[in-house]
């Protein structure tokens, strides 16, 4: 039984800032900027889960990505956790400046991004526009 999350201002906040990102990585200009920011919009779309569903940790806890967390706040985002923790690094190296990243990767890590956000907002109860940051 999935638990019913309350979508809290801090998570439409990090959807909206996800969405901007995705739109930013369609038009980026090399495969290096197009996948850093599909992972980091992923990255934004697991934190919304986060700040929905995650409780304050009651002792000072280590230090851990939201890809390690995410799979016991919401396992039915475990595969999306893992793959999205496998290409950390490649973004890192592709943040530094190095050309690990082929046009093709960055194209099929973006498709993800937005799949995962699609889903994220399905999982929060939120349409996708919502997400749309305001015109203006």
């Amino acid at each position: 039984m999935t638990t019913a999350m309350r979508v809290t201002t801090p998570s439409a906040d990090l959807l909206a800032a996800a969405q901007r990102g995705l739109v930013e990585a369609t038009y980026a200009e090399t495969a290096e900027e197009r996948y850093v920011g599909a992972h980091l919009s992923a990255l934004r779309s697991a934190a919304a889960v986060l700040a929905a569903r995650a409780q304050p940790a009651k002792s000072r806890a280590r230090l851990r990505s939201v890809w390690s967390v995410l799979p016991s706040i919401a396992p039915e985002l475990s595969e999306w956790a893992e793959f999205f923790a496998a290409s950390a690094s490649k973004r890192s190296a592709a943040e530094a400046g190095l050309r690990v990243v082929t046009q093709r990767e960055a194209d099929d890590l973006l498709r993800d991004a937005e799949s995962f956000h699609d889903q994220v907002c399905t999982l929060l109860r939120i349409d996708r526009q919502q997400s749309l940051p305001a015109a203006g």
